[in-house]
């Protein structure tokens, strides 16, 4: 039998090969108190978890009380960001003649990876260190240009992606906004 702990009172076990009264689905069953020692126990402390958020001088402005990446251990979470600069005006939105506006998606994700790669520095991390990706669009025809400007930054060995469709984003301007997940450890050893 082999008993793993987690956080605080939890405990996992399983004996191995599963048995089929206690393990048999492969999902450890989960108790509130811990098995009885056997000579393969092994209990495993958890480490305390450093997390911080920042809010960055010089970027846009998250528009609600959020920051723009928090660390928690060694992943950092890089809030949904836009191609918003630090002056609020907005990248690949140019106002026509007309009064319109005309949008350009290729510059957008440009834009809103170039944002991303500089919270991510201010992380003291790169865009190399991402290990995942969401992408909102709000329409689904902007996502050739979008696909395209994004394989200027990433390509079969970057990280895991997903894209949808919504309905809108917190400004009519905006086209695009990604988030994303890096993997830096905090000594900086890879």
């Amino acid at each position: 039998m082999q008993s793993i702990a987690g956080s605080g009172d939890w405990w996992a076990t399983c004996a191995a090969p599963p048995a089929p009264a206690s393990c048999g689905d492969g999902v450890p069953d989960v108790t509130r108190e811990p098995p009885p020692a056997s000579p393969n126990s092994i209990r495993v402390e958890p480490l305390p978890m450093v997390s911080t958020s920042h809010v960055i001088p010089g970027r846009a402005r998250p528009r609600g009380k959020y920051p723009h990446f928090r660390r928690a251990g060694d992943f950092i979470f890089v809030s949904g960001t836009s191609s918003r600069r630090g002056d609020d005006t907005i990248a690949g939105a140019t106002p026509d003649s007309d009064g319109g506006v005309q949008f350009d998606i290729a510059v957008q994700t440009r834009a809103v990876l170039d944002n991303v790669a500089g919270i991510l520095a201010a992380a003291g991390a790169r865009l190399a260190d991402v290990v995942e990706i969401t992408t909102f669009l709000v329409d689904m025809d902007d996502f050739a240009g979008y696909n395209e400007a994004y394989g200027e930054y990433f390509g079969y060995d970057g990280p895991a992606r997903t894209t949808v469709a919504v309905r809108a984003l917190p400004h009519p301007h905006l086209r695009i906004e990604i988030k994303a997940v890096a993997w830096k450890p905090q000594g900086g050893e890879r």
